[in-house]
């Protein structure tokens, strides 16, 4: 028998009027904007399955700009989202697809930044708020927003893993999940590290000095409990 918390049954603290289509989307914004950086220049989201068909109807679209924007589901200005986007000069579009991808409350979120950067984020709203992103510039991951997590994009080598953990364990931070992808061999490759507490913008610096790493990115953002 599966169990169940008092989270998964009565849901998420949201504006809206669903978890999935409005609490689940927002956050899988706000990790996009994690990622990607605060100074956005334009925002595009792919729109999947029942997303790309009830997105007005449900809110999502509010609810995906309001994650952008860095606002929780339970933000009162959420309903505002696409005029504030607006009004701060953020170019939003919205590109419903009638193809499969998985789960059926998938997004690709498409960030272009002031720099000029583009980043790629794919994830899925999964029922009651909870969400997973499964895909980050290319690279397969898989991790939730039940963790603070950190993204490093290195080069491909040995021996990083074991210097990334020994920095972790030192500062007394322990590994919840942790997950490795990479394109090519030899070449550059993504860890995504879950832990059990946030991780801090000193140690975020510790790590980024790594020798091999290439970015890092600290996702400390914990689905709200009630």
């Amino acid at each position: 028998m599966e169990n169940y918390g008092i989270f998964d049954i009565l849901g998420p603290i949201m504006i809206g009027p669903s978890s999935s289509h409005t609490a689940g989307a927002a956050r899988i914004g706000k990790v996009a904007r994690y990622i990607a950086g605060p100074k956005i220049k334009s925002a595009r989201f792919h729109l999947y399955g029942s997303f790309s068909k009830t997105y007005r109807g449900h809110g999502t679209d509010k609810a995906l700009v309001a994650g952008v924007l860095g606002m929780e589901p339970s933000d009162v200005r959420l309903p505002d989202s696409l005029k504030i986007a607006k009004d701060l000069g953020i170019y939003i579009e919205f590109l419903p697809f009638d193809i499969a991808v998985g789960h059926p409350n998938t997004v690709k979120v498409e960030i272009e930044s002031e720099n000029g950067n583009v980043t790629f984020v794919t994830g899925s709203s999964i029922g009651g708020g909870a969400i997973v992103i499964t895909d980050v510039n290319g690279f397969q991951i898989n991790f939730t927003d039940e963790y603070p997590t950190i993204m490093i994009t290195h080069k491909d080598k040995r021996g990083l893993i074991s210097r990334i953990s020994s920095i972790l364990s030192s500062n007394d931070i322990n590994i919840a999940k942790m997950s490795v992808s990479r394109k090519t061999k030899g070449d550059v490759a993504s860890m995504t590290i879950e832990t059990d507490s946030v991780i801090t913008p000193e140690l975020t610096t510790i790590l980024g000095q790594v020798e091999d790493v290439l970015s890092i990115r600290v996702i400390n953002l914990v689905r709200e409990a009630l």
